[in-house]
């Protein structure tokens, strides 16, 4: 089995989770080659893995928004003629949902995927002719390793999974600065660790001589980061910038401090220290995965007496700067 076509369209953070996997196919199976089905916005990711040989991007968050235009429209008359292009040994389904089982179905290739007991959502197991027991209890990178050594037929490896981006794409000739990376950006309002928060916390690092970088997607963010910066000299609020930029950004970078978010996994995959910050949400089956990463959950911590019920997401008040810039010197050391 030498040729591989594996369905994982989103989100970015299970986009980065399943690239262990192929780290560990391509160390038990000589010469495999993989394409990768993968979300439009996150096309960037499967090529950064030696393994990947063609990315297929598909558009169905866009298509949902007028299914029955973009039906009878060309686009997805076209994603299909891109699936029947080259011949597949095996289709593995790695995201276990109907809509990853259809595009799984548009090819005559056999499918392997969890079973209707491992699987997100049952019905797609339907669609697989290779059904395989993972259990649900596992991180999710361990889940996919093992789908994928059940699916192609070695041993899963003992130790902890490696990325193994190609990150040379990410290097700079010029010489880094004494950087951190803050990622203060997140989808729900819940997951954002408190304003006043982050701009302690520059304060803080700024005395150990980092400077800060803020990347930003939306203008709700851009105008976060502004603020952030506003607080202290040594922040930089950066352009607008693609993922590999990000991703440049981040490899350059002495560490991380992250909220829960899908650009925290991609410094994770980069092997930067990282510590990633959770509120209302647990690490324990879909945290920042790989060495030197550190999980806080305010949960875990004892509100502090007389804080500023100014302070939000309430969630987080108990995890303050000052917890967090111990742990991050401790990872920096």
């Amino acid at each position: 089995m030498r040729h591989v076509l594996i369905v994982k369209t989103s989100s970015m953070g299970d986009v980065i989770h399943t690239l262990p996997a192929l780290s560990d196919a391509q160390a038990s199976i000589p010469n495999i080659r993989f394409d990768w089905v993968v979300e439009e916005d996150f096309q960037e990711i499967p090529a950064w893995h030696p393994a990947v040989e063609h990315v297929i991007p598909v558009a169905i968050r866009r298509w949902r928004r007028n299914l029955l235009a973009s039906y009878r429209g060309k686009e997805i008359r076209q994603f299909k003629s891109e699936l029947k292009k080259r011949h597949y040994d095996l289709v593995i389904d790695a995201q276990g949902l109907i809509k990853s089982a259809w595009i799984a179905r548009q090819i005559d290739t056999p499918c392997a995927g969890f079973d209707k007991k491992s699987v997100r959502e049952p019905l797609a197991a339907m669609a697989y002719q290779m059904k395989i027991s993972v259990a649900k209890n596992l991180h999710a990178v361990e889940r996919t390793r093992q789908l994928f050594a059940s699916a192609l037929n070695y041993t899963k490896p003992a130790e902890v999974g490696r990325y193994q981006l190609n990150k040379s794409r990410f290097q700079h000739s010029e010489p880094a600065e004494k950087s951190l990376v803050f990622l203060h950006s997140t989808t729900r309002f819940d997951k954002h660790w408190p304003e006043p928060y982050w701009c302690e916390l520059c304060q803080m690092v700024e005395q150990l001589g980092y400077r800060v970088k803020l990347p930003w997607g939306t203008e709700k963010d851009k105008q976060r980061g502004r603020h952030i910066a506003s607080c202290c000299s040594n922040v930089d609020v950066l352009p607008k910038l693609n993922l590999k930029g990000v991703a440049s950004v981040i490899n350059q970078a002495d560490g991380v401090v992250a909220v829960d978010t899908g650009l925290g996994h991609l410094s994770a995959a980069l092997d930067i220290p990282t510590i990633s910050l959770y509120g209302p949400t647990s690490p324990a089956l879909v945290g920042a995965y790989g060495k030197s990463q550190v999980h806080l959950v305010a949960t875990e911590f004892k509100p502090v007496k007389d804080l500023d019920e100014s302070i939000v997401p309430a969630v987080f008040r108990p995890l303050t700067p000052d917890i967090v810039f111990q742990q991050l010197k401790d990872l920096l050391a």
